[in-house]
């Protein structure tokens, strides 16, 4: 992630200094003070725990698509997705509040990510730059869907993430250029499977936390973020496989998002333990992930 919020601060008021915000010598002008307006905002104390909060909607998301995909494993129904799990959190007890709390802190964080792309690069240049760039703005999308749907389901909507999902691939694939799309859009997810398959192995993730308590505690941590990153990397890995096989065979109900890539592997020979596995590592994740909230390098 990008460099932390001090760094930030100090990396500014040298800036400053150095003259960068003045023009011509002169006094900044407007476009120069609004830009530090907006950095001042990112930065803010108040606003690093809104976004500290998306970490912890994106945790309960997770768990609870888990636990859709262990009761799957276990025969039972469900729509282990994005909106399966909203729609399970929104009618429990205490589920609008939660709605709003969880669209409140993917949007303070998908806006945070947003700020680093602008902000958070300095001190970094070329590849660098672009990757720390590309990274945050891809994760400033991710947040911002995952905060609509929660805000969808907190003005008492809903929606399905399968049903759009095949209906997006149908339209796509009536072109072919929305095919080539589709194709590339498989083999990133297949590429973000592996990442994340990857850091997990690797422990890549733990570049991104800061503070880990000693002892146990912090070996659990490690633990959770292990199991929940090749978790999570394998069932995009599936989802991207899916996507792939339905593009190429043109069969779009082939292409049913995270619910099918799961119920897919469970219909596989010895699947319903594959499932229960994944399903226990979703969970891992989520744990984490409401862990990192406090750890996250922001």
């Amino acid at each position: 992630m990008a460099s932390g919020m001090a760094s930030n601060r100090q990396n500014k008021d040298k800036d400053k200094d150095n003259g960068k915000y003045r023009g011509n010598g002169g006094p900044r002008d407007a476009g120069d003070k609004a830009t530090d307006a907006a950095e001042d905002a990112v930065n803010s104390k108040g606003f690093e725990l809104a976004a500290r909060a998306g970490y912890v909607a994106a945790g309960i998301l997770h768990l609870l698509i888990g636990l859709i995909a262990l009761g799957l494993a276990r025969g039972g129904s469900g729509s282990a997705d994005q909106s399966g799990a909203i729609g399970q959190l929104a009618g429990g007890p205490g589920g609008t509040a939660l709605l709003w709390f969880c669209f409140v802190g993917c949007l303070a964080l998908a806006l945070f990510q947003l700020g680093q792309v602008f902000f958070g690069v300095r001190g970094r240049s070329g590849r660098d730059k672009l990757k720390a760039r590309l990274k945050s703005g891809g994760q400033a999308v991710v947040y911002a869907a995952i905060g609509a749907t929660f805000g969808q389901f907190a003005l008492g909507g809903s929606s399905s993430s399968s049903g759009s999902t095949r209906s997006l691939s149908a339209t796509l694939m009536s072109s072919p250029a929305g095919v080539a799309l589709l194709l590339a859009i498989g083999v990133g997810i297949l590429v973000v499977g592996g990442y994340f398959v990857y850091s997990g192995a690797t422990r890549r993730f733990l570049r991104e936390l800061r503070g880990l308590p000693a002892g146990g505690a912090g070996t659990a941590v490690v633990a959770l973020g292990s199991v929940g990153y090749i978790a999570k990397g394998f069932a995009l890995g599936v989802l991207g496989v899916l996507v792939v096989v339905a593009t190429v065979t043109n069969n779009p109900e082939q292409s049913t998002g995270l619910d099918g890539a799961l119920k897919t592997l469970r219909d596989q020979p010895f699947g319903v333990w594959l499932l229960g596995a994944v399903a226990l590592g979703l969970m891992a994740y989520g744990v984490f992930m409401i862990v990192r909230s406090r750890y996250q390098r922001m």
